[in-house]
């Protein structure tokens, strides 16, 4: 596994319940800002097996990025049990919900 990988991986298990991080800002925390992708394909090969929480990363747009019906519907339902408000637009405050664990002192 890359360094990259393990620090990505690191990050998403840091979030918290009932708050969100974009793929972007995880690259960026992870060292490599242009790599959303990235981050993307670690999630998709990589969730089950570290058991990571997923559900709780978001495109830039604070939006579920999923285009499938079923996955989308499992990302809005498992946040919204973190009590992570979700409009009818299917859009996320990222000023009230985002984690920035840099700027509030929680290392990663």
């Amino acid at each position: 596994m890359t360094p990259f990988t393990e620090r990505v991986i690191d990050i998403i298990r840091s979030i918290p319940k009932g708050r969100v991080m974009t793929y972007g800002q995880i690259a960026g925390l992870a060292g490599s800002p242009r790599a959303a992708r990235q981050v993307v394909r670690i999630l998709h090969s990589m969730s089950k097996k570290h058991r990571l929480p997923w559900h709780r990363v978001i495109n830039a747009k604070g939006q579920i990025a999923l285009q499938d019906d079923e996955s989308y519907n499992e990302q809005k339902m498992t946040l919204q049990i973190e009590d992570v408000e979700i409009s009818a637009n299917g859009s996320i405050d990222l000023s009230k919900y985002q984690w920035h664990p840099c700027e509030i002192g929680d290392g990663v």
